[in-house]
């Protein structure tokens, strides 16, 4: 009988570790799941940031290019005065935008930056988790395997006793 008590302990303890290894895989499941939509977004993100990025450097282009047409039409016209105070009001107000069109491209640049290292930190997280979830599948098979053996041996045993 204290072979069988034995058994029937190994067998619920193959049970309850085949339940917790099911667990864990579900909550890892959940949490790779949750890991790639968030990866997704900071891919789009990064995309969003990309495009504002781009969009930022053309018109950084355009005021830079507005600028110089502006300073060469200075040089031109120093002679005249009134007319010289009012492009370089404009040219003021052009340098000023220019200089927080800058602004806001070192700031996308820097929140680009930013998100690809998050996104980089959730992409070996995710690997990380896959990984693990690998490693309790494993472990999940393997506690299945023993499980099926220790019925088996159970099953002999009972054979056993009734040809007794």
């Amino acid at each position: 009988m204290a072979g069988l008590d034995n058994i029937k302990n190994k067998m619920h303890k193959l049970q309850l570790d085949a339940e917790e290894a099911n667990t864990k895989n579900e909550e890892f499941t959940a949490k790779n799941k949750a890991l790639e939509q968030e990866n997704m977004a900071k891919e789009q993100e990064i995309t969003s940031l990309t495009h504002r990025n781009q969009l930022l450097e053309g018109q950084v282009e355009k005021l830079e290019a507005t600028l110089k047409d502006m300073e060469k039409e200075r040089d031109v016209n120093v002679a005249q005065g009134p007319q010289n105070e009012a492009l370089q009001r404009k040219l003021q107000l052009l340098e000023d935008e220019a200089e927080e069109a800058d602004k806001n491209l070192r700031e996308t640049h820097e929140k680009l930056r930013q998100t690809d290292i998050k996104a980089g930190h959730f992409e070996r997280k995710v690997q990380a988790l896959e990984s693990e979830m690998g490693n309790w599948e494993k472990k999940h098979d393997e506690l299945n395997e023993k499980h099926k053996k220790v019925q088996k041996e159970l099953e002999d045993f009972h054979a056993e006793i009734a040809g007794l």
